[in-house]
């Protein structure tokens, strides 16, 4: 009996998620975000969540700038994780602050295998979680901020739901590229990485920002908004 409950609740599920959603969505201004060979969910936990909405204009910059990378035959593709739910400017995306207008989108750092070629996947099931921690030479926001009191700063790494591929590394040449992409726009209006990484991607953009104490730690993802 269960079984059956749970079949039809699934089917159903996926039956609004895929088919209903993506019409409903455009009354309340959002779009499920258009893939592309160089476009792409990190998981599928996103969709599956209806976590893949933007607004039409958030939805042309990310076209633009995957344009851009394909357009250079490069090897880097962007993997986004969470954007925003289809309905409801304002609507919170649990647990992200900001993340209620279909403006702000989240994208997985690069990495390479050993040999130092790019591979375009994740090191947590999530997306989110395995940090690119601050070298002993480097400012170490994160525990500069929890030594505040700002215990939730590095919570993440409770958000994993797994780790997978560990044999990948931090791939600096494919990550910068990828900002350099979203640099590149002239709709972009703020990205959050953590320090440490923006000082080691030799980054000066003004409109690359430290997020505050207040937030999460970003050396597992980059934040990325237009308004």
């Amino acid at each position: 009996m269960y079984g059956k409950s749970i079949l039809i609740f699934s089917s159903l599920y996926l039956l609004i998620t895929f088919l209903i959603v993506p019409l409903i969505a455009p009354l309340f201004g959002r779009q499920k975000i258009n893939t592309n060979s160089h476009l792409r969910p990190a998981g599928y936990i996103t969709v599956l969540l209806n976590r893949n909405y933007v607004t039409g204009e958030t939805n042309k910059f990310l076209r633009d700038i995957s344009n851009r990378l394909m357009c250079d035959k490069s090897e880097v593709q962007i993997r986004y994780l969470d954007a925003c739910f289809p309905f409801i400017k304002g609507f919170p995306l649990l647990p992200h602050l900001s993340h209620n207008d279909g403006c702000k989108i989240d994208f997985s750092l690069v990495y390479e295998d050993e040999s130092g070629k790019i591979v375009n996947k994740g090191k947590s099931l999530s997306g989110y979680g395995i940090f690119e921690e601050a070298h002993e030479d480097e400012f170490n926001q994160c525990k500069d901020c929890m030594e505040k009191g700002y215990f939730q700063y590095d919570y993440p790494k409770y958000l994993t739901l797994g780790s997978i591929n560990p044999d990948l590394r931090f791939s600096e040449k494919g990550t910068k590229e990828l900002i350099e992409a979203i640099l590149n726009h002239e709709k972009l209006r703020k990205l959050f990485i953590e320090p440490h990484l923006k000082r080691r991607l030799n980054l000066t953009d003004k409109r690359i920002r430290f997020h505050g104490c207040g937030a999460v730690r970003h050396d597992d993802h980059i934040h990325v908004q237009i308004n």
